[in-house]
């Protein structure tokens, strides 16, 4: 007869490990990112879609670059942007007005915790975006520059544009309700993608213009990505892009810190 070991039927009410419930609800997040039709539509068709037309569609002038060496690290950026900002605003927004996040609230899940899943699952979905992006690229004929030292850059500047972009995101989704975030999100977007250096580089804009995008998030990222890739950055450029991106996070972040809503 085997011997029962004492307590092994007692009942252990509480919550799981706070690694587990992050880990879980990092991958609940991004499965219902990956869902939403209108999501996937921003994260990864549209960033597609400019990548092939770009590159294919005669008449397009980048500047005396290959086309594809331009428009892939900007393509790369605008993905990172589509679901750290405005994919994260607009789910954060309905989240609070159908009470979601004051739900999870009274849950064992802490504040922090649904932060933390939240990044997870951004960083998930950006990982598959960008691997998309890239072998999309490399059919496409691109040539990236920079070896090693490129890609470990470009980590570190996708990581402070995923930063910036969520922190901008969170302000909006917790200052505006659904519906003008919605609106909010998809216009800078759109603003962004046009007019913020993201797939046309800032050399190409008038010389008045061209200090003022390099400050925007969308062009310190994209122009940050694009000398990495064709090996014109220095460690210089790549930590002033760094640098402009870290500071809209932490001005950001600070802002929702105090002025999110959380219902």
């Amino acid at each position: 007869m085997t011997a029962t070991v004492p307590g092994t039927f007692t009942p252990r009410p509480g919550g799981a490990p706070l690694v587990r419930m992050v880990l879980a609800q990092g991958l609940l997040e991004a499965k219902l990112l990956l869902r939403n039709g209108e999501q996937l539509l921003l994260a990864l068709v549209i960033p597609l879609l400019l990548l092939v037309a770009g590159v294919l569609a005669p008449g397009i002038d980048l500047g005396d670059a290959r086309k594809i060496d331009v428009l892939a690290p900007g393509v790369m950026a605008l993905a990172v942007m589509s679901t750290s900002f405005t994919g994260l605003a607009i789910a954060t927004a309905f989240e609070r007005r159908y009470g979601v996040i004051k739900r999870l609230g009274v849950s064992p899940l802490p504040r922090v915790g649904l932060l933390a899943g939240k990044t997870i699952a951004v960083l998930l979905v950006e990982c598959l975006q960008l691997l998309v992006l890239t072998l999309a690229a490399f059919a496409l004929g691109w040539h990236p520059q920079g070896g090693p030292g490129a890609i470990g850059g470009a980590i570190v500047l996708v990581l402070a544009g995923t930063a910036a972009f969520s922190s901008l995101g969170l302000l909006m989704a917790g200052l505006l309700r659904a519906e003008a975030t919605l609106a909010a999100a998809n216009l800078c977007y759109l603003l962004l993608l046009l007019a913020g250096a993201t797939v046309v580089p800032i050399a190409e804009y008038p010389t008045a213009l061209q200090a003022v995008v390099s400050w925007v998030p969308s062009g310190a990222l994209a122009e940050g990505l694009r000398g990495l890739f064709t090996g014109a950055a220095t460690a210089a450029t790549v930590a002033g892009s760094a640098g402009v991106l870290l500071l809209w996070a932490l001005a950001s972040g600070i802002a929702t810190a105090r002025t999110f809503k959380w219902e």
